[in-house]
């Protein structure tokens, strides 16, 4: 699908003495110790969230620049690109983790929590009503800050348990897409889930299955340094100059992931007005994004039968133009996905009884 019709399947915390954390959003408390104290700020956290917001900011500006026509479309929904994304979110999701340990693994401190929540879950139902403004056929639902905010009550359980059994969960919740996938959670009720036979349509889909693993991760790795001395290490560890921009973005994470993305599209779109991308025709971008997303899970054979009969049948129904202009609602998705499964059986047909729908 092309980059305007098809959806891309986004902080951690430490307490301090100084009544200060590596996030500026949770704080000791006298009576309730955080798992690790320190004199100073542990950069290297601060340092690693920097490191993962610059990864994000570079992945964003190239979905723009593919968004906006400059590259071809479905190149960062496939291969090293894809793979890329999926390293960035679960870099975020597993600092996650690492913060819910450091911040109440010797007890939870309601106060800081909750309005820790109330500013994830805030500035997610504001990705929320923002998207289904400017993308209603791919805003997104249940996206990174969406996955945050949950992770950070569903994994309070878990900050209790040996790290062994954490893991263990942790696998069981990333190989559950694999094994748990059914009818019955194809719901928009259920989608945060994740274990719909396919997954729905959105710009930023972060389900719980399997990305709450990568939290468990977290947690299971932040006990264990705690406990063998390794944050204490860490804490010592010197700040180079060089280090400082990282650290100081990743101090302000949540505020640098809301505002990022809108300058990132405000930039492309002051070039698209200097220099426009060259002018395509909507035939031949669908047909090659449908190519490129095609040809990672399927042969050539089958990719060109089916993309093929995908272009024949939208045209036929006239539905490419409203494909292309962002008008898509639940009816066009209903048609789309009837012609996927049509044209999937056509394209798996011997040449001599394949046809369009």
């Amino acid at each position: 699908m092309d980059a305007r019709g098809r959806s891309l399947a986004a902080s951690a915390p430490l307490a301090y003495k100084r009544r200060h954390d590596n996030g500026s959003q949770f704080m000791s408390t006298p009576d309730t110790p955080s798992p690790y104290r320190a004199a100073a700020r542990i950069e290297a956290i601060d340092l690693a969230r920097g490191f993962a917001l610059l990864a994000m900011a570079v992945y964003h500006f190239t979905w723009d620049l593919e968004f906006f026509g400059y590259l071809d479309p479905g190149t960062t929904a496939v291969g090293g690109w894809k793979l890329f994304a999926r390293c960035i979110a679960s870099s975020f999701l597993f600092l996650v983790g690492v913060s819910l340990y450091l911040a109440h693994g010797r007890g939870i401190r309601r106060g800081p929590l909750l309005r820790r929540l109330a500013m994830v879950g805030g500035a997610a139902a504001l990705i929320s009503i923002v998207t289904y403004l400017a993308v209603p056929q791919g805003f997104i639902f249940f996206g990174i800050l969406h996955q945050i905010a949950l992770a950070s009550v569903l994994g309070l359980p878990f900050l209790r348990l040996p790290p062994l059994a954490t893991l263990v969960a942790a696998a069981i919740v990333i190989a559950g897409p694999h094994f748990l996938r059914a009818q019955m959670f194809d719901h928009p009720a259920l989608w945060w889930l994740g274990l719909a036979p396919v997954n729905p349509r959105s710009n930023d889909y972060v389900p719980v299955f399997p990305w709450f693993g990568a939290v468990l991760i977290g947690i299971a790795a932040a006990k264990t340094a705690v406990a063998r001395g390794w944050m204490q290490r860490l804490g010592a560890l010197p700040q180079a100059v060089w280090q400082r921009p990282f650290v100081f973005c990743g101090r302000h994470s949540l505020a640098f992931y809301l505002i990022h993305q809108p300058v990132l599209i405000g930039l492309v779109w002051i070039a698209t007005q200097v220099a426009p991308p060259p002018a395509t025709r909507p035939q031949d971008g669908f047909v090659q994004a449908c190519r490129v997303q095609c040809d990672a899970v399927r042969d050539a054979a089958f990719c060109e039968g089916y993309c093929g009969c995908m272009l024949e049948s939208l045209e036929a129904d006239g539905l490419l133009d409203s494909l292309y202009s962002g008008k898509a609602d639940d009816a066009l998705q209903s048609r789309m996905e009837a012609l996927a499964a049509s044209c999937t059986e056509s394209a798996e047909m011997p040449p001599s009884e394949g046809g369009t729908p």
